[in-house]
């Protein structure tokens, strides 16, 4: 059977069943919830059981009726929500409804959430930048860990970042900007694509992903 479970600063002060078609909430003593305090209003809320479902109505309070942090002003409640009218917190229990609720959560979750985590390995593949000026010319730098900087400190240092989408490229500081295929690097991220050519603190280098 439905209940809610009145609190205010963690201290349950009433418990309430909800064995009516319609129960009230307010000041005025002949509430069935009745919550003796200036923030709640007169008649300031109303829940109405339909079968095994309860509604829960704003009586266009002065403070509000809020369900989960969120104003309402009519919704349908589940079990373990939290309904806040002022400091007072009132939690709706709904055992009978739970089993439902969970089994239904874990269905639609696991159907989408599952394939997910496999996408971004396969998506990315390996990645690399080539030297392709300077002392160094034709060494290649892995992308082996999140973020790797690469430049001259105090001159131009650029960040290579690996998200799940793919690899950016942005300015981490340096007064001469890096380019990419010949346009400027500035603080924004840049995607990086196959076979885009850096030019950073005097050497060119081209991001190579497999």
């Amino acid at each position: 059977m439905p209940k809610m479970i009145v609190s205010i600063d963690g201290v349950v002060i009433k418990e309430v069943q909800l064995t009516k078609d319609r129960t009230t909430l307010g000041r005025r003593p002949y509430n069935d919830i009745v919550i003796d305090n200036l923030a709640v209003s007169g008649e300031h809320a109303v829940m109405q059981m339909s079968g095994a479902d309860v509604f829960l109505e704003d009586l266009n309070s002065t403070n509000g009726t809020y369900v989960n942090g969120k104003a309402i002003k009519k919704q349908q409640l589940h079990n373990g929500d939290t309904v806040e009218i002022g400091k007072y917190k009132i939690k709706f229990v709904n055992d009978g409804a739970s089993d439902h609720f969970e089994k239904t959560t874990v269905i639609n979750s696991g159907a989408v959430v599952a394939p997910q985590p496999v996408q971004p390995t396969h998506a990315l593949g390996n990645a690399a930048i080539k030297v392709m000026s300077g002392a160094a010319v034709g060494r290649e730098v892995p992308l082996v860990k999140v973020v790797t900087t690469i430049g001259k400190p105090g001159v131009a240092v650029a960040a290579i970042t690996r998200r799940p989408h793919g690899y950016v490229v942005a300015l981490v500081e340096g007064a001469t900007k890096p380019t990419i295929n010949g346009s400027p690097i500035g603080t924004e991220a840049i995607n990086l694509h196959h076979g885009d050519l850096l030019e950073l603190a005097g050497t060119q280098m081209q991001f190579i992903q497999q």
